[in-house]
Parts: C-alpha cells; structure tokens; sequence
C-alpha cells in the first residue's frame, strides 16, 4: 500500500468517528491557539516597546533612585535622589556632556472636576521636560519658569485625563481639584499614544510645576528626613548621541560624590535609551516565553489525548488489521496508516488552532491596546510542532498496531 492509498484509509477512518476525532484535536487547538496569540501579542507588545523608547530620544538618559541586586547578592538597595542631586548635574563644568537636566517628582492622586473623580498619575515638572521628550501641547500652553519659581497652582491635563474630566468641552481656563487642592487648566497636551516609561498610559497624566508638587501638593512626602526635597527620577539629554557614554560617567561621578559613596555601592541607577530598551524588551520575552511553555501544556495534553484515542482504536480495529495482515499488508503499512491518522489529526487541530489565534491577535488589535504582529515564523513554528505533536504521540500506537499477529487479530471479538 503507498502513502497515498494509506492517507485515504486515513482520512475515512477519521471521517467515520467525526465527534470524536474533533473532540480529540480540542487540545491541540487550544494549545497552538494559545500559542499563536501569546506570541503575537508579546511581539506586538515588544514593537510597542521599541517604538516608545526610541519615541522619546536617543540622547537620553534616565536617572533613578534604587540600585539593583549587586552580584553575589540578592538585596535591592534602596536610595533616594533630590532637587539638588538634579541641580548639581546641571554644573557644565562637571557634566560637559550633559545638555538639558529635567527632574520630575510624581504620585498617582485624586483628581476631580465636580462630580467627575478619577485617580491618575500627577506629576512635578520644570519646563525642561517639554524639551526633552518633545512633546507638543494641543491648546494652551506648557508650566513655565515663571510657574515653577511662584509655586502656581496651575495644571498641564494629557489629552485622554482632559477627555475623562471635560469630555468635549474646552478645559483652558476651567478650574480642577488635585489632591482637593484647587488649579487653574492652562493646557491639554497633544496625543501621544502607548505607554509611559514606568507603564501606564501616559496620555492619562497631570503636569504641574515641579515646586508646585513638592511643596504645596504632596508635602512631607516629597521631602526626606533632613528636608531635601525628593525627585522621583531625572531625565537628561546629552549634548549628542556620541557623548551618551560619557554624560553616563560624568553622571555617575557626580552622584557617588554627592551620596558619599565608592565604586558597586551605588544608590541610584542610571539608564541609556538602549539600557530602557534592552531591560524592557527582555522582560517583554521572558513573559511571553512563559506564558508560551504554559500554552504548550495543552500541546502536551492534547498529545496525549491522541495517544490514547489512538490507542481505543487500535483496539476496536483489531480484526481489520489482522485482516489486511492475512491478505499481505506489511508492518510498515500499519504503522504508516495510524502514524498518517495521529498526524493528520495534530496538524488539522494545529491549522484551526492557528485561525483561532490568529483571531485573538485580530480581537486584542481592534482593541487599539496594542498592535498585535502575526510572525509567519510563529505560524511554521506551530504547524512543526503539531506534526511532531502526532509523530511523538502517534508513534506507540502505531507500533502496537504493527505488532499484532495477524492470527490472535482475526481470533479477537
């Protein structure tokens, strides 16, 4: 019997247990479904990812306060960094390679314009942070340095906080409460679409002067114990994208001065767009890689179940395999048939498993949360894994098909 007189055999074997043979490839549609969306989505989220980093410029550099576990240790240490820390990088005489210095202080708080309430990320900033990540207002105008030195209670709303407070209606001008604390509207930013750099939609935000934050708005919180006052991070542009390295260094010194600490005590952390990126998207793949081992779980449960109904019907087919040993078949055409019948069952699962994540990744996209990617790679990859799901879990039957003889076959009842 050739391979295609066996795939016929095959297929109407299968044809004949409808119910049952679609009940059976259940798990492999689920497993490769689930593989097919987590991998899309991850890599979707992973273009996300890039395309925002690179967004905000390739001469940055982000200073945090925090250090993580130095090697031989599990420990974060924790660290604190102040306005001043963030004034001192401003010395061009000890930073060169530093252009712009942008300190930020922010909290998530209350935020309401009469009865409409919503919590959101508030955060204290100087004019130069406009600059830095070139983010344009829609109407009004950004905090100024006028703002900053008379401590304004005035307010900078990102375009979706200014939808959710006013809906349609023009906010420049309108009063809100932050924290109950009463600010004038003096403008909306423009759209900017994805994530914050510390996640978050960062349309949804609130900008007021960074003193405004610090000394009327969240007090006692934004100061340490000697009364400095706190910044949450620092953002800085380096005079080119050559001298990143560099301002990183020039950076460092300062800090480790200023703290009173030596080399790998560290209190801080300081990060170049590709050392975001890189951080980013490797927690990016470990998620997806891990959510993608769980999904192979169902491959491997649906494996089995092919095994076993295989197995029920070897057992059923018991006469007809002895049958068509007596007449001549060879143990090789046995084996082959109910290989062609694991297998065929697999990748059948597989392509539906494919269209069903491949409409997943379609319903997450038309979500606009994130840009799903449909890797042709991840489609092979899934058709592979479902041949070599039923080879693996097809192969024991097969052989135990093979192995009848043909006279104890034809005696079964």
């Amino acid at each position: 019997m050739n391979v295609f007189e066996s795939m016929r055999v095959a297929l109407y074997s299968l044809s004949a247990n409808r119910l049952r043979s679609a009940l059976t490839m259940l798990g492999i549609i689920i497993g490769v479904g689930a593989v097919i969306a987590l991998l899309s989505i991850g890599q979707g989220a992973g273009a996300a990812i890039t395309e925002q980093v690179q967004g905000i410029g390739s001469n940055l550099i982000i200073v945090i306060p925090g250090a993580a576990p130095r090697p031989g240790s599990s420990v974060t240490v924790a660290g604190t960094l102040t306005l001043a820390d963030a004034e001192a990088l401003e010395d061009r005489a000890r930073c060169p390679a530093v252009a712009i210095v942008a300190p930020i202080y922010q909290r998530n708080t209350q935020v309401s314009n009469g009865s409409t309430n919503i919590n959101t990320q508030v955060s204290g900033v100087t004019p130069a942070f406009q600059i830095i990540r070139n983010w344009q207002v829609a109407s009004g105008n950004f905090v100024d340095e006028r703002d900053r030195q008379t401590v304004a209670r005035v307010a900078v709303l990102g375009n979706a906080t200014a939808k959710t407070l006013f809906g349609s209606e023009n906010p420049i001008g309108k009063s809100i409460k932050i924290n109950r604390i009463p600010f004038r509207v003096v403008g909306v930013m423009t759209e900017k679409g994805g994530t914050s750099m510390f996640g978050g939609n960062q349309d949804d935000v609130v900008f007021v002067p960074l003193s405004t934050a610090q000394r009327r708005l969240f007090g006692s919180a934004a100061q340490t114990a000697q009364g400095a006052l706190r910044v949450s991070s620092v953002l800085i542009s380096a005079t080119n994208e050559k001298q990143i390295d560099a301002a990183m260094v020039q950076i460092t010194q300062v800090l480790r001065e200023r703290h009173k600490i030596r080399y790998q005590q560290d209190d801080f952390t300081v990060l170049s767009q590709k050392d975001l990126l890189g951080a980013l998207n490797q927690i990016t793949d470990i998620l997806t890689i891990f959510l993608a081992a769980i999904a192979a779980i169902s491959l491997l449960v649906g494996g089995i179940g092919i095994m076993n109904i295989m197995l029920v019907s070897v057992t059923e087919r018991t006469r007809e395999i002895g049958i068509r040993k007596a007449i001549g078949a060879r143990r090789r055409d046995i084996m082959i048939q109910f290989l062609i019948e694991a297998i065929t069952m697999s990748v059948a699962g597989g392509s539906v498993g494919i269209l069903f994540g491949a409409a997943v990744g379609m319903a997450v996209n038309a979500t606009g949360v994130i840009k799903t990617t449909l890797d042709p790679v991840s489609v092979l990859l899934a058709v592979g894994f479902s041949v070599a799901v039923g080879l693996f879990f097809g192969l024991y039957p097969a052989a135990r098909a093979a192995s009848l003889h043909p006279i104890e076959a034809l005696r079964y009842e």
